[in-house]
């Protein structure tokens, strides 16, 4: 993995503009700690830092290649997982490898085939190609959006970049927040509108997009969307087929020149992929499978069973390690720490984000980079399968808004009144759902109860899975760990999108069908285990903490959060658990001490990039 910058203008001689994309790149440091390299000519600029994973010697970057009177300049970020087949169609047509790369092959796909060639390549990805002899820019970022990228325009000029810093270190940017920002921070929380910056001026290229740049200006395209289409498969030949999928896809993704490690929770989720992986590694004789998992010190004298989370992860891990033959390492983290880091967090993703859930995460993957370089992790498999709980209660299919986000009410008591309502919170909210309800890709005679199902799976693709991608793309980056999500492979996607309900939910159970395909996988007891969260923590010191936190913010005549909220109010949450900000399990997670954490993040990312409210 990687970070990659650039900029594009018509009006200026970059080749003098050298310390300029050294700054843009160098703000994406963490993400590539191996090394760094830069190409200039008159009207681009391109920096890239790299995270060494693959072909240490052959695929440095910015990579050029030369084809007759034409050059291309490439800077990429992410994984592809079929370069073998990549490079085999390559060589048919006549092009000469110097490496092993999956870099080389990208590029060398882009030369072959152009634009089109995003339609070939499976994998994770955010990547650049400018054409000398065309002067033009061509962009594309991967199809469920795991690699993130950001652009701007500034007059004749283009800016882009892995995450928002790189663009906002530019000296033609400023960081400014218009209302529309501040909804998306306020309104939304983490669930960031796809495409949406936050910045003003700043954009997103969406998922499955590509761009193309030059002197005609910005275009945009859609080259991958899901297809709706009968499914015709049995319930054998359906769990056979989401078995083989998953299989493929996590041995693809065990290639690489460095080690490689499991996330294990002890879940279906994890444990699928540790047993795959397990398996893959004894068949090739690679040793034993590393597994980690993450906990919090004291959690076990305070944890409290709840419908949200039903039982702690600790003893399942045990379980499954123990059966798979694992090397297991736990890592535990501490209150002072978590509370010590929410500001790395906020840095890391450019935006306040998830309080603790960062916090914990980059913490874990920092312990996990001392001896791993690549981790695979079992996101999404929730969202494609239908196992979270509000795929189930009739009252969240029936709510007509985002299943997360049914608490903005609530929340918009915490800014002052005249903000609230030039933001109109409940109005965006409603407009950008139905914005997504109008992209969802209907199956014809579908049944209501299906349609609307269907529009829940396509809500928790777009949205959820993408915060969640995110914030695992932000947080592992910004400790140089690069972590890979087998359940996005596009093919497996694309196929568990037209399972019917009824058997994904075979054996009335949440992720069914999941279930199904994976016994004989994994331990038996894991097959029932019921749906558990990502941990947090439940020490009530973590709570006094952020809200002491929260106070000294308040307490500040300086602190910019009190130009946009009501003191009086959120010094009155202050003295309650702020349980009655969310119902939901998404609501629960930014509730109480979460939502405590959350304005102190807001307080310090207003003030570590120095926003201006327009």
């Amino acid at each position: 993995m990687c970070g990659i910058a650039g900029w594009i203008d018509w009006e200026r001689d970059l080749r003098r503009e050298c310390p300029v994309i050294t700054e843009m790149t160098g703000t994406l440091a963490a993400r590539g700690p191996d090394a760094s390299g830069f190409w200039l000519s008159e009207h681009a600029a391109l920096g890239h830092r790299r995270l060494i994973v693959v072909d240490p010697e052959g695929g440095g970057q910015p990579m050029v290649r030369r084809c007759g009177e034409r050059e291309y300049v490439l800077v990429y970020n992410g994984e592809l997982y079929n370069t073998p087949e990549l490079r085999r169609d390559l060589e048919a047509r006549g092009h000469v490898f110097r490496g092993h790369s999956d870099t080389e092959a990208l590029l060398l796909s882009y030369i072959e085939w152009g634009a089109d060639c995003v339609g070939r390549l499976n994998g994770i990805f955010a990547f650049a190609v400018w054409s000398e002899y065309d002067q033009s820019l061509f962009m594309a970022r991967d199809r469920m959006g795991v690699k993130p990228l950001f652009y701007a325009v500034r007059g004749g000029a283009f800016l882009f970049g892995s995450e928002q810093k790189a663009i906002l270190a530019h000296p033609d940017v400023r960081p400014e927040v218009d209302a529309e920002g501040l909804a998306e921070v306020f309104a939304l929380g983490p669930a960031r509108t796809p495409g949406h910056g936050v910045f003003r001026g700043i954009s997103e290229l969406r998922p499955g997009y590509c761009l193309f740049f030059d002197r005609n200006g910005v275009r945009t395209r859609r080259y991958w969307r899901l297809e709706s289409r009968p499914h015709t498969d049995d319930l054998p030949a359906t769990a056979a087929k989401v078995r083989a999928l998953l299989q493929d896809s996590v041995e693809r993704q065990l290639v690489a020149d460095v080690p490689v490690c499991t996330l294990l929770s002890g879940g279906l989720d994890s444990s699928a992929l540790t047993a795959f992986a397990a398996g893959a590694f004894r068949k090739s004789g690679r040793g034993t499978v590393h597994t980690y998992s993450i906990d919090f010190v004291d959690n076990e004298r305070y944890f409290r069973p709840n419908r949200f989370q039903p039982d702690a992860d600790s003893a399942w891990v045990g379980l499954v390690s123990d059966r798979l033959g694992t090397i297991h390492h736990p890592v535990w983290v501490d209150t002072p720490e978590l509370v010590d880091t929410l500001g790395l967090a906020v840095q890391a993703r450019d935006l306040p984000g998830m309080a603790d859930i960062d916090t914990s995460l980059y913490l874990f993957c920092r312990e996990i980079k001392k001896e791993f370089t690549v981790a695979l992790s079992g996101e999404c498999a929730d969202e494609m399968f239908g196992g979270y709980p509000w795929f189930h209660r009739e009252e969240d299919l029936a709510a007509g808004t985002f299943p997360w986000s049914r608490s903005t009410r609530a929340r918009m008591r915490l800014l002052k009144p005249e903000l609230a309502r030039e933001l109109r919170p409940e109005e965006y909210v409603a407009a950008r759902y139905a914005e997504t309800l109008a992209e969802v890709p209907r199956l014809s005679g579908e049944d209501p109860v299906g349609a609307r199902r269907r529009e829940m799976f396509y809500l928790n693709l777009v949205w959820f899975m993408t915060t969640l991608l995110d914030r695992k793309d932000r947080m592992s980056m910004a400790t140089g760990l690069e972590v890979r999500v087998p359940f996005c492979d596009h093919r497996l996607v694309e196929y568990v999108w037209n399972i019917p309900w009824a058997l994904k939910t075979w054996g009335g159970r949440e992720k069914g069908i999941l279930r199904l395909a994976l016994d004989g996988v994994v331990p038996g007891e894991v097959l029932h285990r019921r749906k558990s969260p990502y941990p947090k923590t439940h020490h009530p010191g973590y709570l006094e903490a952020v809200r002491s936190k929260l106070r000294q913010v308040l307490d500040d005549p300086a602190s910019p959060l009190l130009t946009l909220i009501d003191t009086t109010c959120v010094r009155e949450l202050v003295q309650t658990d702020g349980s009655s900000f969310g119902t939901t399990w998404f609501g629960q997670l930014m509730a109480g001490p979460q939502l405590f954490a959350y304005l102190y993040q807001v307080d310090a990312w207003l003030r570590e990039y120095r926003v201006t409210i327009r």
